[in-house]
């Protein structure tokens, strides 16, 4: 990230924190607006950009190259770095122990919270059903309801069969050419979004900043917070960067290199919204090879959720611990398994806003514990969403270096 562009971001937070903090319904209403504007334009080319990313890197390998390694390296380190999370979030919630809550916060719960936590509650999904979700039934439903998941399942199977039929038909070859064409097309889309993207963060900036002016995120649960983003921190300054060391490579110089992705991730919160510019500034600022970052950031997407794997198992732990009528009792080796479980649910959550929220509050309503402890943490989840969507692009982006050094340019 160069310097003149950490000025002008700069100047944008401390732009939009100002307009945020005046208190004007009119101008909040306009940054919405903005906000919701800018959003949704990468909300246009997000799952396009997937498709075409996975699309025409499997399609380019050709047959004989070595995907199946990347895959696994890829699988691997995202599970380890998502255990690794998780683990990281149940130290620090045996060191910080946060107590029970006291009946009366949670009877005090906001009327809207408590109809928003019984909405999303309504239709608890098993995990078998967490499984079928992400298996397609038809081609067009993905990609009008932006299921990432299926999407890339879609996008490697024609991409595959592109890879094999390319050499035995010149009709094969001149589609994969178009597709080629088109994902040019997005990626110029995109970087015409990066340069405007001070203007989405002055928006985001006075949306958040008037959020906490109104108290929307203030009255925080003291110690569960602190183990929900101490967790977050240790594992994004900390974890991840000594991943990169152990490989060779200097894990802050990457952080630096994908400043844009990361900040996006921050205020979009959303990793599946944010793919188009972790894929153009891992490939212009890291360098990484093309087919590299377009195939394993679009998968990173949606399996790689170290933010999530942490938020599931520390918040889970805390529901059951103020939830005396599930019957769990908190012993060490239940809290491993609940570790584990968080990594399970988390290789598959949705990499939308609150993806996170509406899985663990699937988890703790299939063991019965109380929903209204959730419906005290919602005010507040807007931040903690915040982080662990910058983490969870972050994470991908120490994944996509760590394969990219170990992958020849030629497989």
């Amino acid at each position: 990230m160069k310097f003149k562009q950490a000025i002008i971001w700069t100047l944008a937070l401390l732009v939009g924190a100002a307009l945020g903090m005046i208190g004007s319904a009119p101008l909040n209403s306009f940054m919405d607006f903005v906000a919701s504007a800018y959003t949704r334009c990468f909300q246009f080319v997000a799952v396009p950009t997937v498709a075409l990313a996975i699309l025409t890197a499997m399609s380019s390998l050709g047959e004989g190259r070595a995907m199946g390694r990347v895959f696994v390296k890829t699988f691997t380190f995202t599970v380890l770095t998502s255990l690794v999370a998780s683990l990281v979030g149940l130290g620090l919630y045996l060191i910080v122990q946060p107590g029970t809550i006291d009946p009366d916060a949670i009877a005090k719960v906001s009327a809207a919270a408590q109809d928003t936590v019984n909405t999303l509650a309504k239709a608890p999904d098993t995990v078998y059903g967490h499984i079928l979700n992400a298996i397609p039934n038809n081609l067009v439903n993905p990609f009008l309801t932006g299921n990432v998941l299926p999407v890339v399942f879609i996008s490697a199977a024609i991409g595959i069969t592109i890879a094999v039929f390319e050499k035995k038909s010149e009709n094969v070859k001149a589609l994969h050419k178009c597709l080629c064409g088109l994902q040019e097309v997005f990626f110029g889309m995109i970087k015409g979004l990066i340069w405007a993207l001070p203007v989405g963060i002055v928006a985001f900036a006075a949306q958040l900043s008037a959020q906490m002016s109104a108290g929307v995120v203030i009255g925080s649960i003291g110690k569960y917070v602190l183990v929900v983003l101490g967790g977050n921190a240790i594992q994004f300054f900390v974890i991840l960067p000594l991943f990169c060391f152990l490989r060779g490579i200097n894990g802050y110089k990457v952080m630096h290199q994908m400043a844009p992705a990361l900040l996006m991730a921050l205020f979009t919160k959303s990793s599946a919204a944010t793919l188009p510019v972790t894929v153009a500034t891992a490939e212009s600022n890291m360098k990484a090879k093309p087919w590299v970052a377009r195939f394993i950031l679009p998968l990173c997407c949606t399996i790689n959720m170290n933010g999530c794997a942490a938020f599931i198992c520390v918040t889970s732990l805390f529901v059951i611990q103020n939830s005396p009528e599930c019957g769990i009792a908190l012993t060490l080796p239940t809290m491993l398994v609940w570790a584990v479980v968080a990594v399970i649910c988390a290789l598959g959550n949705a990499g939308v806003p609150m993806g996170c929220y509406f899985l663990t509050l699937s988890l703790m309503a299939g063991v019965g514990g109380n929903l209204m402890i959730l419906g005290v943490i919602l005010p507040i989840y807007t931040i903690i969403d915040m982080i662990e969507t910058a983490e969870n692009v972050w994470s991908d982006c120490c994944i996509c270096a760590i394969v990219d050094k170990a992958t020849p340019d030629k497989v």
